[in-house]
């Protein structure tokens, strides 16, 4: 057995003494973005240092708990805060959660970043469904794993996003007024922002907002043929001919700003799963 697959069999052990393996959908709030944990009857929430191999969230926006329970009638897992390659994770510690969670039975899997925006139709606090993405992460979460037990070894990726989890986001956004954008999503390895330069790079070869995240988690998604649909919230405009220098701390007060509206359409559209 590998080693990663016990780890995986430990932790889900673990939660399934918590109630977990009856939740059916699957949330990952992103840097800044956590307002939806307000909506969520919370039955149970354990810290990541509690879970048995999880890793630790070292962002400090990130709170970094596992949380169990329902929106309306349907049972979820939410993690408060995720991981990413520039903490020093290996891409496989990065995506064990999503392992975990599917092997506790989630059968969707929604996911939320904040990303600088590189379309000029996009302004600070936009909501962007992912519609595809770019990896120009350095490590890949699949490398080395050859077992049937983590999923096909060369899964397809000409649609990773789900299309009909899409449609439901978009159906929802305009019943509520709200503009969801679609657009692509590059995710670099951080943790310093992007060069004038680099933006010109990134936008010319087809990215409308960089990030770096999400792209790892949705690589095991469309691997273990979990559907999933990803959002990202627009922090910073990221103009080369206009660049201005911008802080952590107003990436995070954008992305607050913005969480109320994210969260309502996570809410409504996890409601009619």
């Amino acid at each position: 057995m590998h080693k990663l697959e016990a780890q995986i069999n430990t932790a889900v052990n673990y939660l399934r003494g918590f109630n977990y393996h009856q939740a059916r959908v699957g949330i990952v709030l992103g840097t800044g973005l956590g307002q939806l944990t307000h909506h969520i009857q919370i039955e149970k929430s354990i810290p990541y240092n509690e879970i048995p191999h999880f890793p630790l969230s070292t962002v400090e926006s990130h709170k970094g708990q596992l949380i169990y329970g329902k929106i309306g009638d349907t049972p979820v897992i939410a993690m408060q805060g995720r991981f990413h390659y520039y903490e020093g994770y290996t891409m496989q510690e990065i995506t064990f959660p999503v392992r975990v969670m599917k092997a506790l039975g989630i059968q969707q899997l929604l996911l939320s970043n904040a990303a600088g925006g590189m379309n000029p139709a996009f302004k600070k606090g936009d909501m962007v469904l992912l519609d595809d993405h770019i990896n120009l992460q350095p490590e890949n979460p699949l490398r080395g794993l050859n077992s049937s037990f983590f999923g096909t070894r060369f899964p397809d990726m000409s649609q990773p996003y789900d299309k009909h989890l899409g449609n439901l986001l978009q159906t929802s956004a305009a019943e509520k007024g709200l503009t969801l954008h679609t657009g692509v999503y590059v995710s670099v390895m951080g943790p310093n922002l992007e060069t004038r330069a680099e933006y010109r790079f990134l936008r010319l070869i087809g990215a409308d907002m960089v990030g770096m995240s999400t792209v790892p988690e949705v690589i095991v998604a469309n691997q273990l043929q979990l559907p999933c649909a990803a959002i990202s919230v627009i922090t910073d405009e990221c103009d080369p001919d206009n660049l201005k220098a911008v802080s952590l701390e107003e990436i995070i007060a954008v992305a607050g700003t913005a969480d109320k509206k994210l969260s309502e359409l996570f809410v409504s559209v996890i409601k009619n799963l």
